[in-house]
């Protein structure tokens, strides 16, 4: 059998790079539609890992595809719309999905996608609506999703009938554990478990192979299919590997657990087979079904050492968890005033913080142009965002409880404190954009231009942590240097756009990077204003 290497090798990357596409677009149309309130009700719903087993468990079957389930979860933990121990529920879920659609016969979801995506592109380009737009984003990006899918698994299905996989899996019958490396490397291979079942059902019908020989190459296989959530955790945030990787370790295990009860277990359903005369095809079936299942109620009880597992081998900051709040809880309310206020002050101080390291990105950004530190801005922007609302919200909440004079006075400082730590967030959210615009136009800045924003970005980062220890520590003498570097930072903006006019005149600068200049200065310049604006409600809070 002849085979275009070429055209494998196209359809696979094409369809690779579809999918990553899909599942990025997608994921931006969903934070754009509703992020906060499918958040809070993932987290709601997905919060017993029971309920995420089974919802795994349902969209896979009705997609059809458990490769399809893992690759939306990596995109939703990646979109920060799950955590990973959601995640992990929804993953152990579609491995049972996986092996009970075999008895099942659903319609394949990929067979769909090009329609899909022609009703995603009507909504994106015939629809001026926001909402609508946002949601043909989520279509369009779901049906590239499962359209990359199936353009790597049709690149990659000319494999399938390649009498080497079938020889070799002949060839290693009598070793189980070259068996499980077959079943791995056939399904990594040609991307379908549900394929490489199926060469493995017909040779145990045909009585190439027994059961004994038959069962780690379908233990393998599960642990192939694990491929599919590895590359498209590709690119992707830190909880997006880490959940690729919770599937590969969930299937490993299992396999090492059935491994060693293998002669146990190939007595048990040659047993079953015999009892209830299944044909060699459905004994194949059951034997994979029982395997997710079993795997999936001894491991269930242990999500949260899987999790510690792969926080310890990919290190690194999960900034989902960020999108919660610590401190506060209506509880709180109920019991006193004062203590509410407390704990608001308390998550109130974390998103300065956070603002802060948003900011200190949005600086290495501009100085270095590395992508992953706008990234970080973008979504610790959005995590302030989501945190002011709540913490609004908490404070409107107490509002209604009765306070004292001092305690109305701190709850109307932190009311305008969160606003204006929310206005920084949007600031270098505009800084971040603004240096994004410079590298897409090719437009370049002289190191005269470069020294100004790092010195003016310093000093903006230092007022900014200032004003937060001032909060904190109840500094009043910080709080008015925090003023003094405020008009500092009003001179240095004047100054800077002076200098850089004149940088202009003499055509050392061009007028577009003067333009991309003084918006940068300006809003840094602001967000001082901000800060200045908060050392200022302390400070009336305090006389």
């Amino acid at each position: 059998m002849e085979i275009d290497i070429q055209k494998i090798v196209f359809e696979f990357v094409g369809g690779l790079g579809i999918l990553l596409f899909g599942i990025k677009f997608m994921g931006d149309g969903l934070q754009k539609t509703a992020g906060e309130k499918i958040r809070d009700l993932l987290d709601k719903y997905i919060s017993n890992p029971i309920i995420g087993v089974l919802i795994g468990i349902i969209l896979t079957i009705i997609l059809q595809s458990s490769g399809g389930t893992t690759v939306i979860t990596v995109g939703l933990v990646s979109a920060g719309f799950m955590t990973l121990r959601q995640a992990i529920g929804v993953i152990m879920g579609a491995n049972i999905g996986t092996a009970l659609k075999e008895f099942l016969v659903g319609v394949e979801i990929a067979d769909y996608s090009l329609p899909i995506i022609f009703i995603g592109a009507l909504l994106l380009f015939f629809y001026k609506r926001k909402k609508i737009h946002n949601f043909g984003q989520i279509v369009f990006g779901f049906g590239t999703l499962f359209f990359g899918l199936e353009l790597m698994y049709d690149g990659l299905r000319p494999l399938i009938n390649l009498q080497v996989f079938q020889d070799l899996t002949i060839s290693i019958s009598d070793i189980p554990i070259l068996g499980v490396f077959v079943g791995t490397l056939f399904t990594v291979i040609v991307q379908s478990s549900s394929a490489t079942i199926g060469i493995l059902q017909d040779l145990y019908k045909q009585g190439v192979i027994d059961l004994y020989s038959a069962l780690p190459v379908l233990f393998g296989d599960n642990i192939g299919t694990t491929i599919t959530a590895v590359l498209a955790s590709i690119g992707t945030s830190i909880a997006a590997r880490r959940t690729a990787l919770t599937h590969v370790i969930f299937n490993v295990i299992g396999t090492i657990i059935f491994m060693i009860f293998l002669p146990l277990f190939s007595i048990v359903m040659e047993y079953l087979q015999g009892i209830f005369n299944l044909r060699p095809e459905i004994t194949i079936a059951i034997a994979h079904s029982t395997f997710n299942i079993t795997n999936t109620v001894i491991l269930l009880p242990f999500i949260g050492s899987i999790a510690w597992l792969v926080t310890k081998i990919i290190p690194g900051k999960d900034n989902m968890n960020e999108y919660k709040t610590k401190y506060i809880n209506p509880v709180f309310v109920e019991q006193s005033s004062s203590i509410a206020l407390g704990q608001a002050k308390e998550e109130v101080l974390r998103v300065g913080k956070l603002a802060a390291i948003g900011l200190e990105e949005a600086s290495l950004y501009q100085r270095t142009y590395l992508q992953k530190h706008a990234d970080t801005a973008i979504q610790i922007e959005d995590i302030i965002n989501n945190l002011d609302k709540k913490i609004t919200d908490y404070l409107v909440l107490i509002s209604k409880s009765k306070m004292s004079h001092t305690e109305f006075q701190e709850h109307s400082m932190l009311m305008d404190t969160i606003r204006d730590i929310e206005r920084v967030g949007d600031h270098f959210e505009i800084v971040v954009d603004l240096v994004s615009q410079q590298l897409s136009n090719k437009v370049k800045m002289t190191e005269y231009a470069k020294e100004d924003i790092e010195n003016m970005f310093n000093l903006t980062i230092k007022i900014l942590k200032d004003v937060i220890t001032v909060l904190d520590d109840k500094d009043i003498a910080l709080a008015a240097n925090v003023q003094k570097i405020g008009e500092q930072l009003d001179k240095m903006e004047r100054s800077l756009r002076k200098k850089h006019i004149s940088r202009i005149n003499q055509g050392i600068c061009t007028g577009t990077a003067g333009i991309i200049f003084v918006d940068i200065i300006s809003n840094l310049e602001r967000i001082g204003d901000h800060c200045v604006n908060i050392a200022e409600n302390i400070l009336g809070y305090r006389s």
